[in-house]
């Protein structure tokens, strides 16, 4: 769990990779023509979704003019990209949810907005099964059972001491819900886990009334410096969606973001305590 298999380094690959693109001055269809290559797959490369061959790395090096020392860095990089991490054994796992496996695992801070469920990270086992199960994609019951799995497995970064977890939810979240003795273990395993000291987790109560987070869910990102001579991943914002996710990493799509995230902090969500003795009532409600 403490490697992010290839998700960073083909982030980071892919943007230094379109900055040279832009650098030369080629469109991207300048580009594909020149490598004979076809639009996805030159958007996949410079999206970090997927691993780079090195001889790939060194074709579009030439193309856009780069130096000897920038071309043998970036195909070092690009071997970086062949490194796998723990969900790779799961082939079910669409490339567009192992990128975001691969930055939660080496983020240092995870701030988290969830309007209808308790997040994947702080999820028990039958309320994982419960909601997985309403999938659109309609998992058979040995797809739900790995699926379940994985987000078990996730969960295996909380016992560090990074990533700070910061988790706002609607109270929404813990009123809606399949049956009680689901609800009731469910909302005792969110009170465990903000026991935590590197895990916050507030509430939105329904009389909050309206807020700027009434677009949806969505996670930032935030990363470490992993060397002195490699730059830290941006801050990136994850948005899931039925069949795949936004990553934006613009500053202005993440300012927006924060700017989000500082109203639910500062103006409408319950401090900590307050939001314990919220859960706990609503888990003594699901008992009854």
């Amino acid at each position: 769990m403490e490697n992010g298999g290839s998700s960073v380094p083909r982030r980071q690959l892919g943007r230094k990779l379109r900055e040279l693109r832009e650098s030369a001055q080629l469109t991207v269809a300048q580009a594909i023509a020149a490598l004979e290559w076809s639009k996805p797959r030159l958007w996949r490369y410079e999206t970090g979704q997927v691993p780079v061959h090195p001889n790939d790395v060194d074709a579009m090096c030439r193309l856009y003019g780069a130096s000897p020392d920038v071309v043998e860095a970036l195909k070092s990089l690009a071997r970086e990209t062949k490194s796998k991490g723990w969900w790779h054994a799961y082939s079910e796992i669409p490339e567009w949810f192992q990128l975001f496996l691969g930055m939660e695992a080496v983020a240092n801070r995870i701030r988290q907005y969830e309007a209808e469920v308790v997040p994947g990270l702080l999820q028990s086992l039958p309320y994982a099964r419960a909601i997985l199960g309403q999938s659109v994609t309609q998992p058979t019951d040995d797809q739900l059972e790995k699926q379940s799995r994985v987000r078990m497995q996730r969960q295996h970064i909380l016992t560090r001491t990074s990533p700070i977890l910061e988790v706002i939810l609607s109270e929404a979240a813990l009123l809606r819900g399949s049956d009680g003795p689901t609800m009731v273990d469910q909302l005792t395993t969110l009170l465990a886990f903000a026991e935590r000291p590197n895990i916050s987790i507030r509430v939105v109560p329904l009389s909050a009334g309206p807020h700027k987070a009434y677009a949806g869910p969505f996670v930032i990102l935030d990363f470490p410096r992993e060397t002195p001579a490699r730059d830290p991943e941006p801050t990136t914002v994850y948005v899931e969606q039925p069949t795949g996710a936004l990553y934006l990493d613009k500053p202005h799509e993440v300012a927006a973001h924060e700017a989000i995230w500082l109203d639910l902090v500062d103006r409408v969500a319950l401090g900590e305590t307050e939001s314990r003795r919220l859960i706990e009532q609503r888990a003594r409600e699901w008992s009854q």
